[in-house]
């Protein structure tokens, strides 16, 4: 993975890995990954996604959109 950008290698990944990771931590993963896609985007409902994951209310959005 030559980028620099996490969220670019968190994008990177095959599918099933993506899905696999949601499942098994998918709070922390999700909400950690909105968070720094806000900083790079600095688009606010990312954030505000981000922040909900941290407390199980965006689990189903990180299984949506992985």
């Amino acid at each position: 993975m030559a980028s620099s950008s996490l969220t670019a290698q968190y994008e990177a990944l095959p599918k099933i890995a993506k899905i696999l990771i949601q499942l098994f931590l998918g709070a922390l993963v999700g909400g950690v990954y909105r968070i720094i896609k806000y900083f790079e985007t600095k688009n606010i409902v990312t954030l505000v996604v981000g922040i909900l994951n941290f407390v199980g209310l965006g689990f189903v959005s990180g299984l949506l959109t992985s």
